[in-house]
């Protein structure tokens, strides 16, 4: 075989290994999901805000098993045609340092396509009463927040996929009645 074809041939290789190598970092980096770190201002922008739908506001963290169980239930009403009036927020409540090593990782291994949040400030007792003032601190918990017409309900709990989906509908019922 030719020298200069082998040679010419390796090149032409190595180049197209750099080019596949390099669109498939672009094509990680769009697919990302990012995650916002919040502050407690934030977050109480984001339970008051006046959006014309109800948002499902659910307080997380890698760490917490039962919080990990649910997601998937929040993320299943996130894609759902039956709760399009309906916006998800995940608010994560791991260390602001983790966000790269296990939220993201998180997030990225479970394909979430909810938003995510990291709410970063540990002292937990300066703000849970801004969330609800029946929070212990424990979670999974969950704010189901609609502000136009100034009705929330509060769960301190891990939520089954039929029930979630049920205090939602119900929810949501109540608020079609009460716009009529």
């Amino acid at each position: 075989m030719n020298s200069r074809y082998i040679f010419s041939n390796n090149r032409y290789m190595l180049k197209y290994s750099i080019i596949i190598s390099f669109l498939s970092i672009i094509n990680f980096s769009v697919s990302a999901q990012s995650v916002e770190i919040i502050d407690v201002e934030d977050m109480e922008s984001i339970i008051h805000e006046k959006t014309g739908k109800t948002r499902v506001i659910n307080f997380w963290a890698t760490w917490c098993k039962p919080c990990i169980e649910e997601l998937p239930y929040f993320e299943a009403v996130n894609q759902s045609s039956e709760f399009e009036d309906i916006e998800v927020i995940l608010i994560s409540l791991d260390f602001a340092e983790d966000i790269d090593t296990k939220v993201k990782k998180y997030i990225e291994k479970k394909s979430l396509t909810s938003t995510v949040k990291l709410l970063d400030n540990v002292d937990y007792n300066s703000w849970i009463d801004k969330v609800d003032p029946s929070w212990s601190g424990a979670i999974p918990a969950t704010l189901v927040v609609n502000n136009s017409v100034n009705k929330r309900i509060f769960f301190e709990k891990q939520f089954e996929e039929s029930e979630l989906q049920n205090v939602l509908k119900n929810f949501e019922k109540e608020i079609n009645q009460t716009n009529r």
